[in-house]
Parts: structure tokens; C-alpha cells; sequence
């Protein structure tokens, strides 16, 4: 199949609706779980255990998610399991106990796990008809319409309608969301000329077992730190700088924002920097941000740790984009782009709960400590990581063909 331009336009805002919608719904949960951590009486630690089980459930479906998807392509994965995972979220919303809510986590994660491997696989797949570099600006709306939740969020809660509400209000309405945007969604992209140009999906690339896990341990490095943010952003703001109900959630906003600015800006400065320097430029940003955020708690207090967050999302931005499109630059197949899906989820994973039991023990500035030296090891060994990746790799004849045109 050959897409005329209008398909390929089509294709892209779906794409870009998916990945925003996907971002939303994150964001909304970001944002109550201080609304829910206070109703339920959570803590550090039992809050950390939810966490920790959405990100094991999901990292299970990612591999069953992977099989269902070379079976029914990943615009089928997308179509079915999409609209779910945002009803899904009403679960966690109503849930009245902590048990009640861990059981409604793991159906929550389930669908995050279906849907983060359909959207990163099918967002490489749409960038091999486009032939050149989109995959960035995607993950700039996902960031977006995480910022919007935070945002939306602050305003319910001023205007004083309950988290709650909210949540079920946005889980209904992304579920519709998801639907539509999936339904211009594209088949795989036909094998390159070389291997026939039969119309078939491309066939599978296999990298170095010692460079994929070299690319897994970067990747779940680079998640962790994200994950600081997402998970415990807002939390910092109401439980060590005792920020109110209205403000706390926009740490997380902060980040967000400062996230979808860079991220629509990966695509060109990992063109310029190349994806060496781009992956240092990533971990110090992040790295000089955690610390900001660590010592707001004694000086500057909630304005400095917004400045941190903005700089600490302003590197992590880069990091998920440009792997992706290393993987991709290296020729990977599409199981290769999953183990990077994969090596996210198991960050996502243990950061909550890392996080969390030192929290528990020592405070939260002592948990927050973890993705700060984690941002370090990304800004060191994210480059080296990356020039062994890439080393001698020369694209395809087919790989060097002009860019689609008129289809921006």
C-alpha cells in the first residue's frame, strides 16, 4: 500500500490525536492522586505499592501486547484496546477502600500496556512512510495533553467540582476521543524495494543482544527519572512544601509544559546535535532540575521547585524520542521498539516504588534523590550507549529516498 498525501495527513492527526488523548488521561490521574492519596489516607508507601502494580500489569501486557499486534497490526491494537483503557480510568476514580483501588490499578494497567506499545510501534511505523524524523512531535502531544489535564484540573478544583467528577467526566470523553482518532489509523508500511516491494510489512531487523540490552538499561534509566516526576511531582508540592489543593497539582503541569516545548522541538535538535550529544544535553537538564526540585524544601520552596521541574522536563523531553528513533535509525524491528516500551514500563515500575519506601523512611527529598542520580547515569552513559548503537550503521538504499512531500 502507497498512501496518497491525504491519508498520510490523516494518519499523522490521528496519530497525534491518539498520543495526546493517551497523555491526557495520564495526566488527569497524575493530578488526583493527591485528591486521592487524602481521601483514601494512602501514604507514601501503600500509594508507591498502587504504583508499582499498575507498572507490573502493564509491563506483563507488554508482551502479550506485542504478539496480539503482529497478528492484528498495530492499528488493530489501538482500535480495540484504546477507547477501553481511557473508560478504565473511571475505576480508579470510584474506588471506595485501598483494596478496591488496587484491584481497579491493575485493570488500569492492563490497558496502559496495550496502549503504550500500539502508540510507539504504530508512530515509527507512520514515520517510515513520511521518511524522515516525526516521531518526537508525537510525544509532544502526549506531554500536551498531559499539561492540559493539570491545568483543566486546577480550574475544576477552584471552580470547586470534585476530583472524582472530573475523572469520570474525562475518562468518558477521551474514550470517545480515542475512537475517532484511531479509526485513519494505517497498515504497516509495505517491505522496502530490496526485499521485493511486494506490499508485505517490512521484515524484521535484528540488533546485538549486548547493544539491546546496552539501549534496555538506558531506557529504564531515562524512565525512572520521568517517572519522579510523574508520579511524585505534585506529591512533593503538597507533602514537603505543603502546598494547597490548587497549586500542588501544577507541578506536574509545569513539567508537562516544559516537556511538550521540547519535545516538539526534539526532532530538530537531534538533527543539529546528533543523538550522542542530544542524550547529554537530556541528562544534565534533568540532573540540574532534580536538584533544584531537592532543595526547594529549604530555600526557594515551591517557586524554585517549579523552576526544576520545568528544566527537569526539559531533558527528560528528549530522552523516550531519541532512543525510539535510534532503535530506528539503527534498523530495528518492531520488537526492538517494543523492548524500549518495555524498558519504560519497568522504570515506571520500580520508580514508585523505590521512591515511595524511601520516602516512607526518610522523606520524600531522600526518594527524589533516586531519579536525580539516575538523571547523571543518562547524561553519562546515554551518549557512549548510543555510539555503539549507531557505529558503521549507513542507511539503505530504500532508507535514502526523498521525503514525502505535501504532507506535512
Amino acid at each position: 500500500m502507497n498512501p496518497d498525501n491525504v491519508a498520510l495527513r490523516r494518519a499523522r492527526i490521528g496519530v497525534f490525536g491518539t498520543f495526546a488523548t493517551s497523555g491526557f488521561v495520564m495526566g488527569a490521574w497524575a493530578a488526583a492522586l493527591p485528591s486521592v492519596d487524602g481521601r483514601l489516607g494512602l501514604g507514601e508507601a501503600r500509594l508507591g505499592m498502587l504504583l508499582l502494580l499498575i507498572q507490573v500489569v502493564g509491563l506483563v501486557t507488554m508482551f502479550a501486547a506485542g504478539r496480539i499486534a503482529d497478528r492484528i497490526t498495530t492499528r488493530g491494537l489501538l482500535r480495540w484496546t484504546g477507547p477501553a483503557t481511557q473508560l478504565v480510568l473511571i475505576a480508579p476514580a470510584l474506588a471506595p477502600s485501598y483494596e478496591t483501588l488496587m484491584i481497579c490499578g491493575a485493570l488500569y494497567g492492563v490497558g496502559v500496556g496495550f496502549v503504550e506499545v500500539g502508540l510507539n510501534a504504530h508512530s515509527v511505523e507512520l514515520e517510515r512512510y513520511y521518511k524522515r524524523p516525526i516521531v518526537s512531535s508525537f510525544h509532544g502531544f502526549w506531554s500536551l495533553g498531559g499539561a492540559i489535564a493539570g491545568a483543566l484540573t486546577s480550574i475544576g478544583l477552584t471552580l470547586g467540582l470534585g476530583n472524582q467528577a472530573m475523572l469520570v467526566i474525562a475518562a468518558v470523553a477521551c474514550a470517545v476521543a480515542f475512537a475517532a482518532f484511531t479509526r485513519p489509523l494505517l497498515p504497516p508500511p509495505p517491505a522496502p524495494a530490496q526485499d521485493g516491494g511486494t506490499g508485505a510489512p517490512a521484515r524484521a531487523v535484528r540488533i546485538g543482544a549486548v547493544a539491546l540490552g546496552a539501549m534496555f538499561v538506558l531506557g529504564l534509566g531515562g524512565h525512572l527519572v520521568e517517572s519522579g516526576a510523574i508520579d511524585w511531582a505534585n506529591l512533593h508540592a503538597a507533602r514537603v512544601l505543603h502546598a494547597d489543593d490548587v497549586l500542588a497539582p501544577l507541578s506536574y503541569t509545569v513539567f508537562a509544559c516544559a516537556m511538550t516545548v521540547f519535545r516538539f522541538l526534539g526532532d530538530p535538535i537531534r538533527s543539529r546535535l546528533g543523538p550522542g550529544r542530544a542524550m547529554l544535553c537530556a541528562g544534565t537538564l534533568a540532573a540540574a532540575g532534580y536538584a533544584l526540585v531537592l532543595v526547594s524544601g529549604s530555600v526557594g520552596g515551591l517557586p524554585l521547585a517549579w523552576a526544576g521541574w520545568i528544566l527537569a522536563g526539559s531533558g527528560i523531553a528528549l530522552i523516550v524520542p531519541v532512543l525510539f528513533s535510534a532503535v530506528g535509525e539503527a534498523g530495528g524491528s518492531s520488537s526492538n521498539i517494543a523492548l524500549i516500551s518495555i524498558s519504560g514500563s519497568a522504570g515506571l515500575l520500580l520508580g514508585p516504588a523505590a521512591i515511595g519506601y524511601i520516602g516512607e523512611a526518610a522523606g520524600l527529598t531522600a526518594g527524589l534523590l533516586v531519579p536525580a542520580v539516575l538523571a547523571v547515569f543518562v547524561a553519562v552513559a546515554g551518549p557512549i550507549t548510543l555510539r555503539s548503537l549507531l557505529k558503521g550503521r549507513a542507511p539503505e538504499p530504500s532508507e535514502v529516498a526523498a521525503p514525502v512531500t505535501g504532507a506535512s
